[in-house]
């Protein structure tokens, strides 16, 4: 009972106040908001969320808004307390690898080990576990064969509706990739029995797809809006010691077009809504 009193008389000092506060913002949860549509049908523009930082262990705590380390990086991952590592499907909160300071939202779609295959409106990943592992967790109809190899298309589409590619989108993503690969993370190559536009580089080779292969402890994101998503295509991998956390909960939802409050997702779970058909 002395400690509950203690406690309580603590918490309800402004100097109590304050430290609970950064401590849930340190190390539990924290609040951010949607700025962009790379998630869209799946999260939307203005919504506003709690974050689980504990879903990946601890991250090394840093001052709002500047974003300043309070403590060293003794285990040299970005991490006090090392945790559980991003799974594939996961929707993560990281640090932009080109700015440690902004914070992103993307799925993981592959881990260290994968290999992936990007062509128009197709997303094709060779998972490092093998040909036996695909054959036992992915429909046949998904399985294609290309340089001896297994490759399952578009594998998350159909759990997750919110992941897209906008049809008829001017000037595809593809075709943005392609005529930047000198600039993006992804190399051109030619792969032989892919159902793709063949096209030809300044020193005459085919290309006809875009490949990656993940490196070990890494993580490559991309937004679920596939047409319009500035992501791990463009400028890479992810490393564990950027991962901060998980989305966890809608508390408010605004849509800046209609000047509305979207009242059926405030109070909603990203883990739930990721699952329903998109509504937007």
């Amino acid at each position: 009972m002395k400690f509950l009193k203690a406690f309580y008389r603590f918490s309800s000092s402004w100097v109590g106040t304050i430290i609970i506060v950064l401590f849930l913002i340190f190390f539990v949860v924290q609040s951010f908001v949607i700025p962009s549509g790379s998630m869209k049908r799946t999260m939307q523009i203005g919504d506003f969320l709690f974050a689980k930082k504990f879903s990946y262990g601890i991250s090394i705590p840093r001052l709002p808004w500047i974003e300043i380390p309070l403590l060293p990086d003794f285990n040299s991952n970005g991490h006090l307390i090392e945790g559980s590592k991003p799974k594939r499907e996961d929707i993560v909160i990281f640090r932009f690898p080109g700015n440690p300071k902004i914070h992103y939202v993307k799925r993981c779609v592959a881990t260290g080990g994968d290999e992936l295959i990007y062509i128009n409106k197709h997303l094709f990943i060779h998972f490092s576990e093998g040909d036996e592992y695909i054959k036992n967790h992915y429909p046949v109809e998904k399985i294609h064969t290309f340089n001896d190899r297994l490759w399952v298309d578009n594998p998350y589409k159909e759990k997750y509706p919110g992941i897209q590619y906008a049809p008829g989108v001017q000037g595809n993503i593809f075709a943005i990739l392609l005529s930047n690969t000198d600039r993006i993370d992804m190399s051109p190559i030619y792969v032989k029995n892919l159902e793709s536009p063949v096209y030809h580089n300044a020193e005459g080779k085919k290309i006809n797809a875009l490949y990656r292969k993940v490196p070990k402890d890494e993580y490559y994101m991309m937004g679920d809006n596939r047409d319009n998503s500035n992501d791990s295509r463009f400028w890479g991998t992810v490393p564990y010691s950027l991962v901060v956390g998980k989305p966890w909960f809608i508390y408010f939802s605004w849509d800046n077009e209609s000047k509305k409050v979207r009242w059926d997702r405030v109070g909603t779970f990203v883990e739930d809504i990721q699952h329903d058909k998109p509504r937007y």
